[in-house]
């Protein structure tokens, strides 16, 4: 599924967010000291190999909304746009710090002229927050930057499984209505 919006791609796809051909930045949902771990970030280090972390060592630990860029190392992408997002219920105001993850990627993106982004749900496997929740801040957060874009003209979701696409489809239509 795809919304256009003043001249940005907005799309939804099921997949993997470490096999994305022909996007130029996917973005990993990080821990504070940008290491490999589970889900999204142990499927990116371990497609991009052990260059990645030694890249990311000099750059943590970050904090719950920031974000940091890397190269793709073994990854069919150009970079990697490492993200913080909040633990939902203990990492304060949660929507705040989300919000700020998909800010900051956007603006990491925008300084290295990227055109292309892919977004994973951040802060939706391990770090606990409501899927619901979370899609809808993402979205109206991209929706908020997209006139501030300059280079970036399509920004992918890549979710994984039925269930969070159809969650985040839901949420597309809700924010970006008849775009």
């Amino acid at each position: 599924m795809k919304v256009g919006y003043e001249g940005v791609t907005v799309e939804l796809i099921r997949g993997d967010i470490a096999s994305q051909e022909g996007i130029d930045a996917v973005v990993n949902a990080a821990n504070a000291q940008l290491a490999p771990g589970g889900g999204v970030a142990g499927a990116i280090h371990r497609k991009a190999g052990p260059g990645l972390y030694e890249e990311c060592k000099t750059l943590a630990p970050i904090k719950p909304g920031e974000a940091v860029i890397t190269g793709a190392h073994n990854l069919p992408n150009r970079f990697v746009i490492h993200c913080l997002g909040p633990v939902y219920g203990v990492d304060k105001p949660e929507d705040v710090l989300l919000a700020s993850c998909y800010r900051e990627a956007l603006k990491r993106a925008e300084e290295k002229s990227i055109e292309s982004v892919a977004f994973p749900s951040i802060s939706t496997g391990a770090f606990g927050y409501p899927m619901e929740e979370a899609a809808r801040v993402a979205f109206r957060t991209v929706k908020e930057e997209i006139p501030r874009l300059r280079s970036v003209k399509l920004i992918r979701f890549v979710l994984w499984g039925e269930r969070a696409y159809e969650i985040h489809r839901e949420a597309l239509e809700e924010v970006f209505g008849d775009y």
